[in-house]
């Protein structure tokens, strides 16, 4: 993997699974401010692969900002401009600079995945009673928060209770990210529901202006960072295929996980040995699912 682009004005402070972060080298006219890339890279079973997807940062950072759009009157978000330099132009934005709360904020509408495991352990996902008989792919009751601890590159999420993230956050901001993550949720589940898309679950992040740097009515308020409703942290499924009782084709990098627990790539998760290159195909067909994922929800082409 190359290292991070030099950009004038700008100065690398981090690099993140997929994404780094710059802060200005000069006062910023916007005040405190972070400019946020998101790369190529693509990262599974904990793993950063050394084989980037070509265009996957632009995707990436086109369907936040078309969410952040989508979702402006249910939360503020954290871009504050989309001028950024040439040289990463279309795969960035400058974003006020946020204080983040220690918590992933997941919704699931759907059972699969790590709640998928837990429910079949426990009959249950964080804390929350399920009916019995649910399947992979089942659809829930009604959506559920099903918060989990962050997690450094390498390592694991892990799910948590709510009252875990009360006790780390407080009662009232605990209660403030479960009601914003259901509604972001809903209205996003609605959204893609009208284009053919399911969305089954979904991580968030929120923070906090930092202090004395933000004046009038946004000022303590919580706010959606990060990114939001894409690939790497939500999952499509296409709705002409939901078929509960197996897995469902979705709009991910499914593509790279089989391929890696496939025979073909030789590889054993369970070893301290890192993932081999990703063959050429799969790198194709990865590529054409988060352009189709962008085109199916927005309604927009994508030149790339």
């Amino acid at each position: 993997m190359t290292g991070p682009t030099e950009l004038p004005g700008w100065r690398h402070t981090y690099a993140g699974k997929v994404r780094d972060l710059y802060v200005p080298t000069e006062p910023h006219p916007d005040g405190d401010v972070v400019l946020v890339v998101a790369s190529d890279r693509v990262s599974a079973y904990d793993h950063v692969l050394a084989t980037p997807v070509p265009g996957k940062g632009v995707v990436l950072t086109q369907l936040s900002l078309w969410w952040f759009d989508q979702l402006s009157d249910l939360v503020p978000n954290h871009v504050v401009s989309r001028d950024v330099p040439a040289a990463v132009a279309g795969r960035a934005m400058v974003c006020r600079r946020l204080e983040m709360f220690p918590v992933e904020c997941v919704a699931r509408g759907y059972l699969t995945g790590s709640g998928l495991v837990e429910y079949r352990t426990r009959g249950s996902v964080c804390g929350v009673p399920l009916p019995d008989g649910l399947v992979d792919g089942s659809r829930l009751p009604a959506p559920i928060f099903t918060p989990a601890t962050k997690a450094a590159v390498g390592e694991h999420d892990e799910n948590v209770s709510f009252d875990v993230v009360a006790a780390q956050v407080g009662a009232e901001d605990a209660a403030h990210l479960r009601d914003l993550t259901l509604a972001v949720y809903a209205r996003a589940e609605a959204v893609a529901r009208e284009r053919g898309v399911i969305l089954a679950d979904t991580k968030l992040e929120f923070g906090r202006p930092v202090e004395g740097l933000v004046e009038g009515p946004a000022a303590g308020r919580i706010v959606l960072g990060d990114e939001v409703l894409t690939p790497d942290s939500s999952r499509f499924w296409p709705a002409d295929g939901w078929a509960p009782g197996r897995a469902q084709p979705s709009f991910d990098k499914q593509f790279v996980r089989d391929w890696l627990t496939s025979p073909a790539s030789g590889w054993d998760r369970a070893s301290d040995t890192p993932p081999p290159p990703l063959p050429d195909d799969v790198v194709e067909r990865t590529r054409g699912r988060y352009l189709e994922a962008y085109e199916r929800l927005t309604g927009r082409a994508l030149a790339l």
